[in-house]
């Protein structure tokens, strides 16, 4: 289900609205990611989006709200885990593949026949 790091899909159809709505929340989701990991909950947070409502995680930006393309959710690797999103046997794979949080948002893009992991780098302060 979850598609290669790199898709080329991503960049054609993709990377620009969720560049352009990333500005906009960066600050707020970089924040959400540092108190998930101080707070213990999880050294793993992931920010699935979507334009349509989905089930992962709890709705933390919606896009009517904040004018957005994209709604922002927030969860962790457990959750994925639980929804069998990612098998246990791939957990370690996915720990030594997921980017510095403090340095990198960790995206779950989901639309429709498309999901895959995106990590995009904080703008520098």
């Amino acid at each position: 289900m979850i598609s290669d790091f790199n898709d080329p899909e991503l960049s054609g159809k993709y990377l620009g609205t969720i560049t352009k709505d990333f500005i906009n929340v960066s600050d707020i989701l970089k924040e959400a990611s540092y108190q998930v990991r101080s707070r213990k909950f999880s050294q793993y947070p992931i920010f699935p989006i979507s334009k349509e409502e989905q089930p992962i995680g709890q709705l933390l930006l919606g896009k009517e709200e904040k004018k957005l393309d994209w709604n922002y959710y927030i969860t962790y690797v457990d959750e994925f885990i639980q929804r069998k999103l990612i098998a246990e046997d791939l957990l370690e794979e996915f720990e030594k593949n997921y980017k510095n949080p403090d340095e990198f948002c960790c995206l779950f893009v989901m639309d429709k026949e498309f999901t895959s992991f995106v990590y995009i780098p904080f703008p520098e302060e």
